[in-house]
């Protein structure tokens, strides 16, 4: 899993990027990796709940990270 990027420091980023005129693309690419990581983070947090709701065991998250090929 990759490092989460500090809320408060990219829309700092943001803020500085539409004061300083930046290009609406980049402010809007900002914006949407801004929205992806917070959506990645909430996944990442409900994923071991709903792996537990639909197979009714107990799975770790360290588990749900690793995608199984159904070879063994």
């Amino acid at each position: 899993m990759t490092e989460q990027p500090d809320m408060d420091n990219v829309q700092s980023k943001l803020m500085d990027m539409i004061i300083a005129d930046e290009s609406p693309s980049n402010i809007s690419d900002t914006i949407k990796d801004m929205l992806f990581a917070k959506a990645a983070d909430k996944v990442d947090t409900a994923r071991p709940d709903v792996a537990n709701s639909i197979l009714n065991t107990d799975v770790d998250a360290a588990d749900t990270d690793e995608v199984s090929t159904g070879e063994e």
